[in-house]
């Protein structure tokens, strides 16, 4: 979580500084060539500035959200944000392990999977030794959780 936030963050300053200083350049330069009803670059950059504006309200909203999550609400003996969970696939026959992140980090390939996923959330709130039967797009998969560490393992 804390990468995200990190990324979030790095995010805000580099569109910040676009929005304060490369594009009012851009915007300066255009408006230098004359006729502003012609001027494609004019145009262009005034569109970027408000795509811009519109990210920038996206990322601050997405910070505020991070900043509100209460540690102290994860759980310590169940899965959660955070956790890494690794589940017994009983309709393949298969160990598969996932990290349980947020949406922006969410990468299937990797193994992240975001909590409001179908199988993020029929994990949600388990522990090892429960079964739990999960919804998927190609039908119904029964898995075991079989390990579990939470995001207080691994912060300490």
């Amino acid at each position: 979580m804390l990468d995200l936030k990190k990324k979030l963050e790095d995010e805000l300053a580099a569109l910040e500084s676009e929005l304060r200083v490369d594009l009012p350049r851009e915007i300066s330069k255009a408006r230098a060539h004359g006729d502003l009803s012609e001027n494609a670059e004019y145009h262009a950059a005034k569109e970027r500035q408000g795509i811009v504006n519109m990210r920038l309200g996206q990322v601050r909203a997405r910070l505020r959200e991070l900043s509100m999550v209460d540690m102290a609400r994860i759980p310590r003996d169940r899965v959660g944000l955070g956790s890494t969970v690794t589940v017994l696939d009983l309709t393949k026959d298969e160990e598969i392990t996932y990290s349980l992140v947020t949406s922006e980090d969410a990468d299937v390939a990797q193994g992240r999977i975001s909590t409001t996923s179908p199988i993020g959330r029929g994990l949600i709130g388990k522990q090892v030794g429960d079964t739990v039967k999960v919804q998927i797009p190609d039908g119904t998969r029964e898995m075991e959780i079989i390990q579990l560490i939470t995001i207080h393992d691994v912060s300490g």
